[in-house]
């Protein structure tokens, strides 16, 4: 069997007396999409920033190619890099497009700011962004941001290529978008892991029928802070799970609750 890149064992997190995740065991394989689906408020979200490294659990343990992490991302370099792409794009509206792509070369790396300039535009082909570099956030469309933030996950220092992504977490990636911005956007998630190899392997929140279809290979159901089903995208349509059905139905009646 092969090693899971990321496992999750046991991991459980509560915010005050909400409890968000409830004992799930998770794993994602080198080179797979992973779709991680279900109701609004169940965890989806909250199991990025844990893989992610940006919280850490209350309960279970994070193993990233077979290495435990010990505490936060900032604590100690996984074996791979792992890059997200938040929901609401969250680019710094002071700063221009090559800024925010190239923000952390900016900060963390010695390279010349006429190299970093290049790389930015280099990513910004990669995203079918051109020319577009001395623009501010507040001058772009919706899914113009998105893209900007895809940019910004994949860039990495050519100087020291370990601390390159290898793994991307989407969060809601076509969450806000008109069908053909979110389709740009999905066709854009596919080909960064297939046509430009760029982070093969990566994980998507979403609860877009589209979205989900087109960007996932395997699917989780997250409900009530647990796993409540697993299966590939093709599984959707052939299953009797009542949470399934009901979540893709949009039906109020099932056996998930509705909230307000």
């Amino acid at each position: 069997m092969t090693q899971p890149l990321i496992e999750l064992k046991g991991v459980s997190k509560s915010f005050g007396n909400n409890q968000v995740l409830d004992n799930v065991d998770l794993t994602i394989y080198r080179g797979e999409a992973l779709g991680i689906i279900g109701p609004s408020g169940t965890g989806k979200s909250t199991i990025l920033r844990v893989i992610a490294g940006l919280i850490a659990p209350d309960a279970g343990e994070v193993y990233v190619q077979g290495v435990k992490r010990e505490g936060l991302i900032e604590d100690a370099q996984d074996p791979v890099g792992i890059s997200m792409v938040f929901q609401q794009a969250a680019l710094f509206d002071s700063l221009t497009v090559e800024e925010n792509v190239g923000f952390l070369l900016y900060q963390h790396s010695k390279l010349p700011r006429s190299r970093i300039r290049k790389l930015v535009e280099e990513k910004l082909d990669m995203v079918g962004l051109h020319g577009i570099s001395n623009l501010y956030p507040s001058e772009l469309s919706g899914g113009m941001r998105k893209r900007v933030s895809f940019a910004r996950a994949i860039m990495s220092n050519p100087d020291n290529a370990a601390e390159g992504p290898e793994v991307l977490l989407y969060d809601e990636p076509t969450a806000g978008l008109d069908p053909i911005a979110s389709t740009v956007i999905e066709d854009l998630i596919r080909d960064l892991q297939s046509r430009h190899g760029v982070c093969g392997t990566y994980a998507i929140v979403t609860h877009q029928d589209s979205t989900i279809r087109r960007t996932s290979d395997r699917l989780v159901f997250l409900y009530q802070g647990k796993v409540q089903w697993e299966g590939t995208v093709s599984d959707i349509d052939n299953t009797d799970d009542p949470l399934i059905n009901q979540f893709l139905s949009g039906s109020v009646q099932g056996p998930i609750q509705v909230v307000g």
